[in-house]
């Protein structure tokens, strides 16, 4: 069972593996309101601020499509840079050897959470 301080993002249900992913509003370490999206890769789930490292935008521009079309890496919808899923860095493009920012989350008991201790999430998560 998720302790008190998680918080829900959505059902593991939700997140096919390469698929779509799922918005959440995290507050950052600068006390300002992000973006953050979730999404299953090999079985694993993972999730990331939704800004491209090149140019600060969404990836998925609000459609959580994040993949590209192999399904092996996250693409920025914006232009192109292409992310390994796993570890967040930049193979391709402008922002080449840049890593996306990691957001703590777990999956417990058919749901995935997001770890309030370092990410301060909010209730309310944005399909």
């Amino acid at each position: 069972m998720a302790e008190t301080a998680d918080r829900l993002i959505c059902a593991s249900a939700d997140l096919v593996d390469s698929g779509k992913s799922v918005r959440f509003d995290i507050t950052a370490a600068s006390g300002r309101t992000v973006s953050a999206l979730v999404f299953r890769y090999q079985g694993q789930v993972f999730a990331y601020h939704n800004s491209c490292r090149h140019i600060p935008v969404e990836l998925d521009l609000a459609d959580g499509e994040v993949f590209d079309l192999t399904g092996h890496y996250l693409v920025c919808s914006m232009h192109g840079a292409l992310y390994q899923p796993d570890s967040g860095r930049c193979v391709g493009g402008p922002c080449r050897g840049q890593r996306l920012t990691p957001v703590p989350v777990s999956e417990q008991n058919g749901q995935v959470f997001c770890e309030t201790a370092t990410a301060h999430c909010h209730m309310e998560n944005q399909r």
